[in-house]
């Protein structure tokens, strides 16, 4: 390598010893870890004192040779008038230029500090002047007006006004204009008022996707309450946890049972009462930055907690949105996701605040990226919303297809995007029909914060940028004494401004800990938990967590929550929950591993336990059993000491194995199962247990067609789980007797 290429200098105002600035220097250096580390694989400074009145060879005369050795080299020197300054050099293909500035001039402050508090704690040392700490907080700061803002369905109300004929939602044939679903939702809010709901309460809604679903959520809003959405997919113990915690008094549900004390209101006797109240919304007094829905995500203690979002906080999402993506009524979207997962927030909010139609994509469609296809393609759906996990299955389908898709804009979200995937999206759908935007966000504030607009170069290149924050969303870096970070530095992604959500619910330690008030210029702002830095751009990096927190197909998981519930099994001495991706790249292979010590009972009997308090996202797919847990020498667990975990489950013993020798279509599926899984499959051997999940599910359904085998429907690949099961569902379709194993 040769001379550096760029030079920096920076003035210092106070003196001190050259051994001084050099150890700021060492102490504050690590914080380039993260960048890109260039030919030399790592990061050296060497600081050389220079005396201007000795007869010392100019600096150039020994830079080269330093060059080879070192990316980055500080020189503390002097000019002709004694005044010193820090100089830097380094190689540009290692560093970016604003990068080191910032970085020399947070040296240079911290320096001037030290000297004139030598006994000051690091801690409390600023990294950054007054002058610089504004300069780096308007890189990640944007501005949207401060106008009045109405509430949620006050906004929805001015569309149905604006277009009280066009279509808003449809479901399986069904389908609602803006007017039918107002009046509709006018109606069943004076229900809900009937049935004691008042201002301000919180109330569940246990409901499958559908119109129901959409109309109640709309209906509570209007009755001036908060919705608290609940899948009715999640087990009974975690329904009930639920609803005491945020002291829930009523629940919608088309379930004749709910777990724990609630009174229950079904969706057939809200229809029934409807029809004697006015199609005008009841009056109430709430303003936007009264609370509109409460989502409970994974906690690290084992129990969710719940977010407190407000009306004005998704309010000011959309109008930092809506001109950029050019959101208008002329839109088709999808409901695809949960609405106990806040991507459904922006689905349904989304569309219908700016008078889009909403196609609300049944569960089981949802899982067949082969159905799911379809459905975009017969709807003309023009605005997507998918994880990156998902959309990757689609793109297997869409290339499989000749049916052509209407869609304009792609929002990528719930979990980390690697761009390169989009490149055979984009051999088949040019950048200048169809947008795509990766968006990183948090519940805590308000589904997204930044939006980066992928375009196939950097498709290819593989960007880790998330892009800038939306319209009245900011960005600061800050390290853990919460100190603000110049651009370059990784530290923890905070998040201020429009989109910070209240707090979470009857948890007001969490929320002293979380939601924190920042400097004087910054306010309020949410600690992310997330690990990143911007650029000097203003761009952000998504460096990954800083905690055992996850994102798994878009879902948020705490590692420790899933811990906690296998630590309340007797027999477990310890545990602990790892993600593993089992093929680099590919989404769906991606799996929670459990490992476990046990004093007594069986893998069964947690694997039972785990299963009454998790969600089928959260349970691991494989349970190890260890004689003690591998620990590093400060008694932390140490992850890369952990074994291979016992990949097959409950699997393949030799019998049962010696079993496959039914008809062809048993022994295929066998095989498929085995190259999907990438295990030793037998007939009775549970799916999930061998590590099965959706996207997998997805892939067997392909292989069969690409086969022509018979189809299994996605639904039933959930509910038989076995093959001797599938085999049987497949003849008993055909009207022949089961031979699977015989």
């Amino acid at each position: 390598m040769g001379a550096y290429e760029r030079l920096v200098h920076v003035p210092i105002e106070a003196q001190g010893t050259c051994a001084a600035l050099q150890a700021t220097v060492a102490a504050h250096l690590p914080r380039l870890e993260d960048l890109p580390a260039g030919p030399l694989k790592a990061f050296v400074a060497a600081m050389i004192a220079r005396d201007p009145e000795a007869d010392l060879a100019p600096l150039s005369d020994y830079q080269s040779s330093l060059s080879r050795l070192y990316s980055l080299l500080f020189v503390r020197d002097q000019n002709a008038q004694g005044e010193a300054y820090l100089e830097c050099a380094y190689h540009c293909q290692s560093f970016n230029d604003e990068v080191i500035r910032h970085f020399a001039r947070s040296l240079v402050h911290v320096h001037q500090q030290v000297l004139e508090l030598p006994e000051a704690q690091v801690n409390s040392l600023c990294l950054l002047s007054d002058t610089h700490a504004l300069q780096v907080g308007s890189l990640g700061r944007t501005v949207q007006a401060e106008d009045p803002l109405p509430r949620i369905e006050q906004r929805f109300a001015e569309q149905a006004r604006l277009r009280p004929q066009a279509l808003a939602l449809s479901f399986e044939g069904q389908r609602l204009t803006y007017e039918m679903l107002d009046q509709q939702s006018s109606q069943w809010a004076h229900v809900l008022r009937a049935e004691g709901v008042a201002q301000g309460d919180l109330v569940g809604v246990c409901l499958e996707r559908s119109l129901e679903l959409v109309v109640m959520l709309l209906a509570l809003l209007k009755a001036g309450a908060t919705y608290v959405p609940l899948d009715p997919a999640y087990p009974a113990e975690r329904l009930a946890y639920t609803v005491d915690n945020a002291r829930i008094g009523l629940v919608v549900s088309s379930q004749a049972q709910f777990p724990g004390p609630v009174r229950l209101l079904s969706v057939q006797a809200i229809v029934e009462r409807s029809v004697d109240y006015p199609p005008v919304a009841p009056v109430h007094t709430g303003d936007s930055q009264a609370p509109a829905y409460v989502i409970y995500t994974s906690g690290s203690t084992g129990k969710p907690k719940g977010v407190v979002v407000r009306h004005c906080n998704l309010l000011s999402l959309l109008i930092g949105t809506q001109d950029d993506f050019k959101l208008s009524a002329s839109d088709t979207w999808t409901l695809f996701h949960s609405s106990a997962f806040d991507f459904s927030v922006w689905e349904m909010w989304g569309c219908l605040l700016t008078g889009g139609h909403l196609v609300v994509v049944p569960y089981w469609v949802s899982r067949s990226a082969r159905e799911f296809h379809q459905l975009l393609v017969r709807e003309r759906v023009t605005v997507l919303n998918q994880t990156p996990s998902a959309f990757s299955q689609l793109i297997d389908a869409d290339e499989h297809s000749d049916e052509a898709l209407a869609l304009r804009l792609v929002v990528f979200g719930g979990e980390p995007l690697d761009a390169g995937m989009l490149v055979r999206w984009f051999d088949r759908h040019p950048e200048s029909v169809c947008r795509m935007v990766n968006m990183f966000g948090i519940t805590e504030t308000t589904v997204h914060v930044t939006a980066q607009t992928i375009t196939r170069r950097e498709a290819l290149q593989a960007t880790r940028s998330v892009g800038r924050p939306v319209d009245g969303w900011h960005v600061y870096i800050m390290d853990e004494a919460g100190r603000l970070l110049p651009p370059g530095v990784s530290g923890e992604i905070c998040v201020a401004g429009a989109g910070v959500a209240l707090h979470y619910l009857n948890q007001p330690q969490l929320t002293a800990e979380r939601f924190i008030e920042g400097p004087a210029h910054i306010g309020r702002l949410y600690r992310s938990g997330d690990k990143g830095r911007l650029r000097p751009d203003g761009r952000l990096e998504h460096l990954g967590r800083l905690d055992s927190q996850i994102k798994l197909r878009g879902f948020r998981i705490e590692l420790d929550e899933i811990r906690s519930v296998l630590l309340q099994v007797n027999a477990v001495v310890a545990a602990a929950v790892v993600l593993n991706q089992g093929k680099p790249g590919d989404a769906a292979s991606a799996r929670l591993d459990a490992y476990i010590v046990l004093n007594g009972g069986s893998v069964q009997e947690v694997r039972q336990h785990a299963g009454k308090f998790l969600p089928e996202y959260m349970l691991p797919a494989t349970f190890t059993v260890l004689d003690v847990l591998p620990l590093t020498a400060n008694g932390k667990l140490d992850a890369r000491a952990l074994p291979a975990p016992a990949l097959q489950g409950l699997a393949a013993a030799p019998s049962k194995k010696a079993g496959v020798v039914g008809d062809d279509v048993t022994q295929a599926l066998v095989a498929i199962w085995e190259t999907v899984l990438g295990v030793p499959v037998a007939l009775d051997d549970n799916f999930f247990e061998l590590g099965g999940n959706s996207l997998y599910a997805v892939r067997i359904d392909a292989l069969l067609r690409e086969q022509q085998l018979p189809s299994i429907p996605m639904r039933e690949i959930y509910i038989q789980q076995t093959v001797r099961n599938l085999v049987a569902f497949l003849q008993a379709a055909e009207g022949e007797p089961s031979t699977a194993g015989v």
